[in-house]
């Protein structure tokens, strides 16, 4: 699963919904997948827990077979359903401090992922160059996915899904949403892409070279080789890197367009245009500067700071706002963008970062929002993510204050929001 604080990885929010899957054909013989990937045994449930998920087998059934699933199928894949504690554990899991954006680059960017993503690129050319020919994304970016993913591979998930999902349908905290991700592997298995102990992934369900959930499996996963099969879980990483450029392009990917740049803001800049909900064309006339020179990036983008003021800004086009549909965190799409960058021999990151601010807790960040809820500014989720939301909110209280709205939250604006 992908480095980043879950977001439950992927293209899974893009595509919660259970969608129609691909036509039926026979199901592949059990063993057949080329793949080494070998699934991690289940711990012991206690009794009630295990017959508590066998009641809901049988009393989801009906909703399953109402959707298409036959019976034959159903009853095939919850021959392995039981109930996994470790799913339920790490679903509650909830880390004490947010990694700051710094941090997480470092290891996303790292020198062996950029040296790892290179010998790839080398590996797969011929695989690669077909790829960006058919869905115009180029090759470093699909390669920073993997990458980012499953260290291009190596940790693809070695959970069987369907106990998996199952577990979480039953007795998870967003019951709903999985049991519509349950749906959409049983409709993986009818079409016989794979069979129910071949189909591995991460506890929350996602799955393959790059992480797939089931729904946008069924939206976007292809058949790059031709076998007859949308195989995301074999060691051979074609489909699953042609499904992630299909993700990518149908999702708003502009050919032959850059995500973005790092840039230099002017003296005295209007801090207040900075944001994702800014749009404008016209940054150069602003006094933006593409940092190391040249022109900037050409169309309406966005400019962001994602450790505020006193860290690097970065112009993102729509190619980043397509990442961002891959994965709704801005630091994922800065990991992606930048780690395609050093795959392909350019700059990494030149601004320096706040690495001296201390990180705050979980429990600090939620009494940001709950101060500014309290406030007027803010009517999310109390949950400790910063996504966009929090940070439109937190610049118009600085705002409202006279600060630099930058949006960015520190110990600072803590103190600042308890007077």
């Amino acid at each position: 699963m992908s480095i980043q604080r879950l977001f439950l990885s992927t293209a899974m929010i893009a595509a919660l919904a259970s969608c129609a899957g691909p036509v039926s054909r026979s199901p592949m013989a059990v063993g057949s997948p080329a793949s080494s990937v070998q699934p991690s045994p289940i711990p012991a449930a206690s009794p009630g827990d295990e017959a508590g998920l066998q009641n809901f087998v049988q009393s989801f059934r009906p909703r399953a077979l109402s959707s298409g699933i036959s019976a034959s199928t159903y009853d095939r894949a919850m021959r392995i359903a039981r109930y996994n504690p470790d799913v339920i554990r790490l679903d509650r899991k909830q880390a004490e401090f947010s990694r700051p954006v710094w941090l997480y680059l470092d290891s996303a960017v790292s020198d062996s992922r950029i040296q790892t993503g290179r010998e790839k690129n080398v590996q797969l050319s011929r695989t690669l160059s077909a790829i960006e020919s058919r869905y115009g994304v180029p090759r470093e970016i699909v390669l920073a996915v993997w990458g980012m993913e499953s260290n291009f591979g190596a940790n693809r998930g070695k959970m069987q899904i369907i106990p998996s999902l199952t577990t979480l349908a039953y007795d998870g905290r967003r019951g709903e949403m999985f049991q519509n991700q349950l749906i959409a592997a049983l409709k993986i298995l009818q079409a016989g892409d794979t069979d129910p102990e071949h189909m591995l992934g991460s506890w929350a369900g996602a799955m393959g070279h790059t992480q797939f959930m089931p729904t946008s499996y069924l939206d976007y996963a292809v058949d790059f080789t031709g076998d007859g099969r949308r195989d995301i879980w074999s060691d051979d990483p074609s489909d699953a890197l042609a499904s992630t450029a299909n993700y990518l392009r149908r999702n708003g990917w502009q050919p032959g367009q850059p995500w973005g740049a790092e840039v230099q803001l002017p003296p005295g800049f209007n801090m207040g245009l900075i944001g994702k909900g800014t749009r404008r064309g016209d940054w150069a006339a602003q006094g933006v500067r593409r940092i190391g020179g040249g022109a900037l990036p050409s169309g309406n983008g966005s400019i962001i700071m994602p450790a505020g003021a006193r860290g690097p800004a970065f112009l993102i086009l729509d190619n980043f706002r397509s990442i961002l549909r891959y994965n709704n965190s801005d630091n994922y799409a800065l990991g992606v963008a930048f780690l395609g960058e050093r795959i392909a021999g350019r700059s990494n990151i030149q601004g320096a970062w706040p690495r001296n601010d201390r990180p705050l807790s979980t429990s600090e960040r939620e009494e940001i929002q709950v101060r500014l809820r309290q406030r007027g500014f803010y009517n999310g989720e109390i949950d400790g993510l910063f996504g966009s939301g929090t940070m439109e909110a937190v610049a118009a209280f600085q705002r409202s204050i006279g600060a630099t709205p930058d949006g960015y939250p520190t110990s600072i604006l803590l103190d600042q929001l308890r007077k």
